[in-house]
């Protein structure tokens, strides 16, 4: 199965493992609408409706599907410790860029590489924005297997991985379906007791959205009070690793040297995790809307927003709900 990629390409697209699978339907699928109806996505309404009917098969969206490659990208644990905030591992950990924009790219030329070598066929590139359930689609490529936390966890590079697949066409000469990975959870709790705000649901291993530290920082964008057992001590402020800082399989850093330290990166980390929050706010009030939108341009804190960054910068002060929603354009 190597055979399909020379070793120096994927050091160079940075891919830590890739499988194959020729399967478009999810088998977690069922999973995933217990989990909708009993209204554990809360806010994230937008895995719900139409675009969750779509996640049953991927041939609802790219009707041409023969079979996908399917990729894990590691990120690098970056080193907060000495920071009054932290900031998800993911968000530093492509060198400060948002990995939409980063493995795009990169998927891009994976794809022109394997029609340079199998010649002709439509594709269609997938990376945490169609409506497919991609820890499925890497579990039924053999990757690995769904941690307790609903993380997918891959024997050798743990769970600080990016997914990213190309959906085409054809099917692969000589590539074979995989064996399934099994559970290698055991009768480990860690993530589950480490979680503050108890957001994991350890029978059904899902996650209990309105009561994630993540769902808080990234996808509320307005004042909000933040979940309960939320404490300032843990300083998230954007995203959230607790689970995944806790997790045996990620006891090594995979990817510590892989990408290049860029000015974006170094934005993220002078702006916030090497001054005090008080200055943090002091120039987050100051600016408007669009100055941070501009500021913070592809990288993964563009999402929240001014007012969103506020929102947990306060929180993390204990100054939790006050209304401060107010804006400049």
């Amino acid at each position: 199965m190597d055979s399909l990629f020379d070793r120096e390409f994927l050091e160079e697209m940075n891919i830590g493992s890739w499988g194959y699978t020729e399967e478009s339907l999810a088998h977690s699928y069922n999973q995933f609408t217990g989990w909708l109806a009993s209204k554990k996505e809360g806010k994230l309404q937008y895995l719900s409706g139409e675009r969750g009917e779509k996640r049953s098969d991927i041939r609802m969206i790219f009707p041409d599907f023969q079979s996908a490659l399917v990729f894990l990208f590691p990120y690098p644990k970056t080193f907060q410790d000495n920071s009054q905030a932290k900031i998800a591992h993911y968000a530093l950990g492509f060198g400060g860029e948002d990995y939409h924009f980063y493995l795009k790219e990169k998927l891009e030329t994976i794809a022109t590489y394997i029609k340079n070598k199998l010649g002709a066929f439509s594709y269609k590139l997938s990376l945490d924005v169609l409506p497919i359930l991609e820890r499925d689609l890497a579990f039924r490529s053999g990757l690995g297997w769904f941690g307790k936390n609903s993380m997918l966890i891959n024997r050798e590079l743990g769970s600080y991985t990016i997914i990213g697949s190309v959906l085409i066409s054809i099917k692969i000469p000589g590539l074979q379906r995989p064996s399934l990975d099994t559970d290698h959870c055991g009768t480990c709790t860690k993530c589950i007791d480490a979680c503050p705000t108890s957001a994991i649901d350890p029978e059904n291993r899902t996650i209990i959205a309105n009561k994630c530290i993540s769902t808080y920082t990234i996808e509320t964008f307005k004042a909000e009070k933040p979940p309960p057992g939320y404490s300032s001590q843990n300083l998230e402020i954007f995203g959230c690793d607790i689970c995944q800082e806790v997790c045996p399989w990620n006891d090594k850093d995979f990817a510590s040297e892989v990408y290049e330290k860029s000015s974006k990166l170094t934005l993220l980390e002078d702006f916030f995790l090497h001054r005090n929050l008080s200055e943090i706010l002091q120039d987050l009030e100051s600016m408007s809307n669009r100055e941070y939108k501009k500021m913070f341009k592809a990288t993964a804190l563009e999402r929240p927003g001014r007012i969103g960054m506020i929102k947990n910068l306060k929180a993390i002060q204990g100054d939790q709900g006050h209304d401060y929603s107010y804006c400049r354009d």
